[in-house]
């Protein structure tokens, strides 16, 4: 075919330049395998490096508290609650006031009878006397007695014992002007701490008008 077996074979030089042309191919294609073993060994450290600096920063995990939960605390065990005791009751005593109111001009005289019905002793009892008008600066007030306002006095009684007799208390009392009536209102403001159930008999209102009658409460 006017081909001799010499010309078929490539040159030497000629085979040494395609190869190497074929090497620089091949290592553009694929630079791993083209590199060196020494270049291979340190790749994948420089490759994960890279990747380790490109990644965003991993977010923290949150601090989980180290006490354990409220439910897995050992419960501390029962106190038995103190008994209920009883409160101590009340003395009972029904205090008794009643007497007279006279009025004439602008004296008011009031007489007053206080007694205990019972059932306990009272140590001390307070009465107090409200007046609808106002009494005069200048009084003379029995022992025991003392104005707490312009037309208001308070009396004590002492000491009443249940079925011990009535005390007596007399006042003599002048107001700051004369009028035609005068209304006094009766009652018991302190009785030793003492239960009284009926305030029918010791807390009174009277109408006295001035005639210098008595009028009975």
């Amino acid at each position: 075919m006017g081909l001799t077996r010499r010309g078929l074979l490539m040159p030497l030089s000629a085979a040494a330049a395609m190869a190497a042309t074929m090497t620089v191919l091949v290592a553009a294609a694929v630079p791993e395998a083209a590199a060196s073993p020494e270049t291979r060994r340190e790749a994948p450290a420089d490759r994960a490096t890279s990747v380790a600096l490109a990644a965003p920063a991993a977010e923290a995990e949150p601090v989980v508290d180290a006490a354990p939960a409220a439910g897995a605390v050992e419960a501390a065990p029962d106190v038995p609650a103190a008994p209920d005791v009883p409160a101590a009751a009340a003395s009972a005593a029904d205090l008794a006031h009643h007497g007279y109111v006279s009025a004439w001009g602008d004296h008011v005289a009031i007489r007053i009878r206080s007694e205990n019905l019972g059932p306990s002793d009272v140590a001390a009892s307070t009465v107090r006397l409200r007046f609808s008008e106002p009494l005069a600066v200048r009084q003379e007030l029995p022992h025991g007695c003392l104005r707490s306002s312009r037309a208001t006095v308070l009396c004590e009684t002492g000491g009443l014992r249940f079925r011990g007799g009535a005390r007596q208390t007399a006042l003599d009392l002048r107001l700051a002007d004369r009028h035609d009536e005068v209304v006094v209102r009766l009652d018991t403001v302190w009785n030793g701490g003492a239960r009284d159930a009926d305030r029918t008999n010791d807390a009174h209102e009277v109408l006295a008008p001035a005639t210098g009658d008595a009028y009975a409460f």
